[in-house]
């Protein structure tokens, strides 16, 4: 796909929606200026039902690949643009400038940095290839499982994910069972795993910048990631060690007696473009720079210098990895281009969901916001909420509600964390963990819980395994299992 003019190829359906607000609805500009200054809260208007054209992608991700395959296949992106137009279209309508500013913001703020940052990710990691004739036995995934976990925290869950997965899957080529261990992947390494650091997981990172200091996060949920993890552990090692005996009875194991092949790293300077990566990231939290306006949206010069780093070290790879190495990662671009055309209709039409949210007890959905009240609430909410919308501002929404509800400032946080002093009150400190906890491990309930989970998926299905659909995959694996664990952490710490 895409063979000829791959680049630019994956540039454009990168921005589908773009393309077209930009020029089929280019009057809206025209009202855009002097909206700007002064866009109102859009969500305290908004009724549920502006929330349908969300619904119809997400059932359109989770219908469509069983009932009409071949379709979807191709024509996922015409599907996506399909309802993000028509959320579009309406919205600019009745709200004109300040639609066509709401709209705007969540592109160059939230999709364009998103794309780019995943985009890197896996064009880097995709020069990374870790060989050797390891065999996918439990001891040896559950061994890999950790060893993603732990890198997780520390090159984000995607540049885990990215890292990780070829591994895991050339590990595990043989079985007849394997389906698990790309699901438990996703809830290990793309999601539990990003719990420790801000670089970990998008809101651990917001919460940074919003004052919450760097390694509060590491002492706060470390107790609650070795619970979890240790429970899923222990769960995916029984799994895997039943199945494993089944396909070995049938003969769908690899043999012992095949030759051996030393463990082995190539590519290993991509890690110092990985690490460019988190350094950029890293900046663009910590260096405040002067803004520039693009279309009435203030852009951090930060964020531009953070963003153009980022494709630089991307494009460092491509040029210099040898092309043996992604053949031998079997590396494509569909992955990247199925996610960028994707989440470009879930960004435009989550945004009557985030505003609506934003609202509070103003809001349409206010007898949700005014429900959440103790620590166990604030967990769920966030976690449920973050299984299906974008986990980075409903953080932040249910974040300013706790600081709201206890009267506190951004400028209380240092203090409230570090000596639980009385002008801040300590209550705030058991909201923040149950909000950080629910967004980041609750990621893991859907393929759209954050963003690697799709790419894994998408990745997994390009090596030939088929994953289960987007309400079985809830319905065979989350529920089941996630549910259970996250109840006993609740009980244990909320």
């Amino acid at each position: 796909m895409c063979q000829v003019k791959r680049y630019s190829c994956v540039i454009y359906t990168a921005f589908p929606v773009i393309l077209f607000l930009l020029t089929v609805l280019m009057p809206a500009i025209s009202d855009a200026s002097e909206t700007a200054a002064a866009v109102h809260s859009i969500g305290t208007e908004l009724p549920v039902w502006t929330v349908i054209p969300f619904a119809g992608i997400l059932l359109s991700i989770a219908l469509c690949p069983l009932l009409v395959p071949h379709f979807w296949h191709n024509h996922f992106g015409k599907v996506s643009a399909f309802w993000a137009i028509l959320f579009a279209v309406p919205f600019l309508f009745a709200y004109k400038g300040t639609a066509f500013h709401e709209i705007i913001h969540i592109y160059l703020i939230d999709y364009i940095p998103f794309i780019i940052l995943l985009w890197g990710l896996f064009t880097i990691a995709g020069g990374i290839v870790v060989g050797g004739s390891y065999r996918g036995t439990p001891v040896v995934n559950t061994i890999m499982l950790l060893i993603g976990t732990l890198l997780a925290s520390w090159v984000g869950t995607t540049g885990a994910a990215m890292v990780m997965i070829r591994p895991v899957l050339r590990a595990n080529k043989d079985r007849a069972s394997k389906v698990h261990v790309i699901v438990f992947f996703i809830f290990f390494v793309a999601n539990i795993g990003g719990s420790l650091t801000p670089l970990g997981d998008p809101p651990l990172f917001l919460g940074f910048l919003h004052n919450v200091p760097f390694f509060w996060v590491t002492k706060a949920l470390l107790p609650h990631m070795i619970l979890s993890s240790v429970i899923l552990l222990a769960i995916f090692f029984i799994l895997d060690t039943i199945l494993y005996r089944k396909d070995k009875k049938k003969g769908k194991v690899p043999s012992n007696e095949e030759e051996k092949v030393p463990f082995k790293i190539e590519g290993t300077f991509n890690f110092l473009f990985l690490l460019g990566v988190i350094s950029l990231v890293l900046m663009s939290g910590a260096w405040r720079a002067d803004q520039v306006n693009v279309l009435g949206i203030h852009v951090g010069y930060q964020n531009i210098a953070r963003d153009i780093g980022i494709l630089i070290m991307g494009a460092l790879s491509l040029v210099l990895t040898p092309k043996r190495l992604r053949e031998a990662n079997d590396f494509s671009w569909f992955p990247i281009i199925e996610v960028a055309k994707l989440f470009a209709g879930i960004f435009m039409t989550i945004i009557p969901a985030l505003a609506i949210l934003k609202a509070g007890s103003h809001g349409a959905m206010a007898g949700l916001v005014e429900a959440v009240r103790n620590p166990g609430h604030y967990f769920w909410v966030t976690g449920a909420l973050s299984s299906f919308l974008d986990n980075a501002p409903t953080y932040l929404t249910f974040f300013n509600l706790a600081l709201g509800k206890l009267g506190l400032t951004e400028a209380c946080i240092p203090g409230a964390v570090a000596t639980a002093s009385e002008t801040c009150n300590p209550a705030f400190i058991t909201y923040l963990k149950a909000i950080s906890a629910g967004a980041v491990f609750m990621g893991a309930n859907t393929y759209i819980g954050n963003a690697p989970n799709f790419m894994v998926k998408s990745i997994a299905e390009e090596a030939g395994i088929s994953m289960p659909s987007f309400f079985g995959y809830m319905i065979r694996y989350s529920i089941p299992i996630l549910i259970p664990v996250f109840l006993v952490v609740t009980f244990v710490f909320f």
